[in-house]
């Protein structure tokens, strides 16, 4: 399977990236990255209202728009460009996906509408200890009754201070659960982090005897879904930010003089983008496979998924090193814009597994490594 751009694709791009350029610049980011929960509400109503991009890769029956991931990567390529700071990407791409791919249609039913028209935000809770996401969870569910109760510590979870809905991975009796509960139950206690990326927000959240709803049964299957799922999103972001960076060097390389001579001459530069324009195409096709098989699951997604996940990685921050070292002595200034991609960068590099951990499990998937 491939993924080919089409009109549409190319019309959903451009109405996105007008939108966010005159409502979202990275100067927005700005005012709203030092103030922990803060975002752009008006903003976030009229993505939902006026573009409807939370419904976007939700099915036509829970008030979406009935799209895919290709679609969605669309999209959070061009937020990613943007730095944008906001709910989308834990409520819809890592949430919303997840609970989209459940089999349960009650739950799906009950929440799916608000994530779509954007009154719902939600986070997305799995990493435990020192990991951002794991399969083997110390967060346990216990049968109460005609519900759940969960008690554990997840880690790194994004937005997980702010988001109205979480969603959690938890150990069961029989396996490993899916549970939903509201951020304001009792027993639920946030906590916000102090990050190198002030425009990605961080949490963890402990729950004590924490009263829950499970989603569906048995949820290995389903966990190794979202994981796909999450790292496709993440790359598609990355890809975005990796095509702002080499588009902010490029600009400044044809204005910039020394020696008598725009550096945009000089054979050094030249070079280094052209070693991150490579780095980007490379990554953008391998990102753009990964959303378009995906959906199906199986070992194809999984693969392409660790593909995208390692090349996006290394693509981003050779990037954003090179917006940096190219802009000499004005990159390194907190009043320019390029230190805040690096940031995210690096942040991203780890917040799902770094590029040498996909590395390793792409071997494992192809059979190169045991």
């Amino acid at each position: 399977m491939t993924f080919a751009l089409t009109e549409e694709h190319a019309e959903l791009r451009a109405s996105v990236r007008r939108f966010l350029t005159d409502r979202s610049p990275v100067s927005a980011a700005r005012r709203y990255m030092t103030e922990p929960g803060a975002y752009d509400e008006a903003l976030w109503t009229q993505m939902a209202d006026q573009l409807g991009l939370p419904g976007l890769a939700v099915a036509e029956e829970y008030g979406g728009s009935g799209y895919g991931t290709a679609e969605l990567a669309i999209v959070l390529e061009e937020l990613g460009s943007m730095l944008y700071v906001g709910p989308y990407f834990a409520t819809v791409a890592l949430a919303g996906q997840t609970l989209a791919a459940s089999e349960d249609a009650q739950a799906k039913a009950h929440w799916l509408p608000g994530i779509a028209d954007g009154t719902t935000t939600a986070a997305l809770a799995v990493g435990e200890g020192g990991r951002t996401w794991v399969t083997d969870f110390a967060t346990r569910a216990t049968a109460a009754g005609d519900g759940w109760t969960l008690d554990g510590t997840k880690r790194f979870v994004i937005d997980g201070a702010t988001a109205g809905l979480l969603l959690v991975f938890a150990a069961t009796d029989d396996g490993v659960g899916l549970f939903a509960l509201d951020r304001t139950t009792d027993g639920v206690q946030p906590t916000a982090l102090d990050t190198l990326d002030l425009t990605r927000r961080l949490a963890d959240v402990t729950f004590t005897s924490a009263s829950a709803t499970r989603i569906g049964g048995e949820a290995s299957e389903l966990l190794a879904h979202a994981s796909d799922l999450a790292v496709v999103a993440l790359a598609a972001e990355q890809v975005g930010g990796t095509q702002h960076c080499l588009d902010e060097t490029v600009e400044y390389a044809k204005l910039r003089v020394q020696f008598g001579r725009k550096i945009g001459s000089f054979q050094a530069v030249k070079h280094r983008a052209a070693d991150v324009l490579l780095a980007l195409e490379t990554a953008r096709s391998a990102m753009a496979h990964a959303a378009a098989v995906v959906d199906a699951g199986g070992d194809e997604a999984a693969l392409s998924a660790a593909l995208a996940a390692s090349l996006c990685s290394e693509a981003f921050t050779e990037a954003a090193r090179a917006n940096i070292q190219l802009h000499g002595g004005i990159g390194f200034t907190w009043e320019h814009d390029a230190h805040l991609y690096l940031k995210r960068a690096k942040s991203d590099e780890l917040l799902f597994g770094a590029p040498v951990y996909h590395r390793m499990r792409l071997g494992a998937l192809t059979g190169i490594t045991g």
